[in-house]
């Protein structure tokens, strides 16, 4: 067996034990476009978080503050990922929620920290979103720790914008 088969198994097999029980992989991206096309819909900042993995500083993002009754829906495809009912304020200066709607984050594990983490994305265009912990407040005991520069917020009594195509 040549290296480079031995690790990519080594790889695989690492991040299908790391995955949290419960957790799911990421459903295939529904929404395909280049990175030129991205580019032109999203900022620099943006991009750099949802299609680079990036992260934003923290306390960075005016959705800290927000308060108001509404949804979340991502910044590229504006797919609703979370109801500001879930959002709570978990002192890390990221925007942060208990549970997301239904179907619409996947996971992924990622290891650029070492440690195993689990990384939530979209589930319609793969937008990188942020990691998701077990230090949450009940009913779920999870915390969804999001890039605000991902999310767009849309208050209620608004019309949620038209996914995008």
């Amino acid at each position: 067996m040549e290296r480079r088969d031995l690790l990519k198994r080594l790889t695989g097999w690492c991040a299908a034990v790391a995955l949290p029980a419960g957790a799911r992989a990421a459903p295939p991206a529904a929404l395909k476009k280049t990175e030129a096309e991205w580019k032109k819909l999203v900022s620099p900042a943006a991009y750099a978080v949802l299609f680079e993995h990036g992260t934003e500083r923290a306390g960075s993002s005016p959705l800290n503050a927000e308060k108001r009754p509404g949804t979340y829906v991502c910044a590229a495809c504006q797919l609703p990922l979370f109801d500001a009912a879930h959002k709570y304020e978990s002192g890390t200066g990221w925007p942060s929620f208990w549970q997301p709607l239904p179907d619409a984050v996947g996971t992924s594990t990622d290891f650029k920290l070492i440690v195993p983490r689990t990384e939530y994305h979209c589930a319609r265009c793969g937008g990188h979103q942020g990691h998701v912990f077990n230090d949450g407040p009940k009913p779920t005991g999870k915390r969804y720790c999001n890039n605000g520069v991902a999310l767009a917020f849309v208050p209620q009594g608004h019309a949620l914008p038209p996914l995008r195509s």
